[in-house]
């Protein structure tokens, strides 16, 4: 299965001109085949804590944009963006898969970047999430949660390929690179890191998305400019990188 890392710069707190903006950007994942295309973390508006003004309901325009452009070029496409169910004290950062088809698939970020006060503004939430993407066994994470090792072991033995929308900031970008590869190494997994670019909320973003496969070597990546990145992934890969080196069996 083809999968694209689309690494977009955004429009500040701007969801129409961004998503206009992103649309040419899928299309060229769709014409290189690509069936799943990852956008970034918060990717309609960047990574503003002005939640008041910018969460929307569950289908949402955000939501039914992302629907109409799996619908329209029959792909799968992700990201996240703040999304207030009825009934909660306050949005979650909530990753939103749709499908060819329909579906809808939603993971909220468990882990909210209380460094910059994102928990005072996003809940976290509290359940991981995998699902079949065309005989991959997909499991998102966002951004910050890239930090915590040990939510990633949980799902390991279920998880083919993580997707990790983000809004990494440049001052630590070693720390994404070098994290994206430890998350590959440690569960015998591909890797799909999205990061933006540009400038947003006084933060540059340097991108440095890339595609890792299950023994930590580096597909694809990018850094500083709008691109796409498009990688072959195959589940027996990873079942034969698996089978070759079971180190998994030792995890206590």
């Amino acid at each position: 299965m083809k999968v694209a890392a689309i690494q977009h710069d955004i429009v500040w707190e701007d969801r129409a001109a961004t998503l206009e903006h992103l649309e040419p950007l899928i299309k060229t994942a769709a014409a290189a085949g690509a069936r799943l295309a990852v956008l970034t973390e918060m990717f309609a508006v960047g990574f503003s804590m002005a939640t008041e003004r910018l969460a929307e309901p569950p289908g949402g325009p955000t939501t039914q944009w992302l629907q109409a452009q799996a619908e329209s070029h029959g792909m799968w496409i992700c990201g996240t963006h703040p999304e207030q169910a009825p009934g909660t004290d306050r949005p979650a950062n909530m990753f939103v898969l749709a499908g060819p088809g329909g579906s809808l698939t939603r993971y909220a970020k468990i882990h909210p970047f209380s460094y910059t006060g994102e928990h005072e503004h996003l809940r976290a939430g509290d359940q991981t999430v995998t699902v079949d993407v065309e005989g991959m066994r997909t499991t998102p994470f966002v951004c910050y949660d890239l930090r915590f090792a040990d939510t990633f072991w949980g799902v390991a033995a279920a998880t083919d390929l993580y997707v990790i929308p983000a809004n990494w900031p440049a001052a630590r970008r070693h720390h994404w690179r070098s994290l994206l590869v430890a998350r590959a190494i440690e569960n015998q997994a591909y890797v799909v890191g999205v990061n933006r670019v540009g400038t947003g909320g006084k933060l540059d973003y340097a991108g440095d998305s890339a595609i890792i496969d299950p023994l930590g070597e580096t597909l694809a990546t990018a850094a500083n400019a709008e691109t796409v990145l498009i990688v072959d992934v195959d589940p027996e890969v990873v079942s034969a990188t698996r089978a070759r080196y079971p180190f998994m069996a030792d995890r206590r």
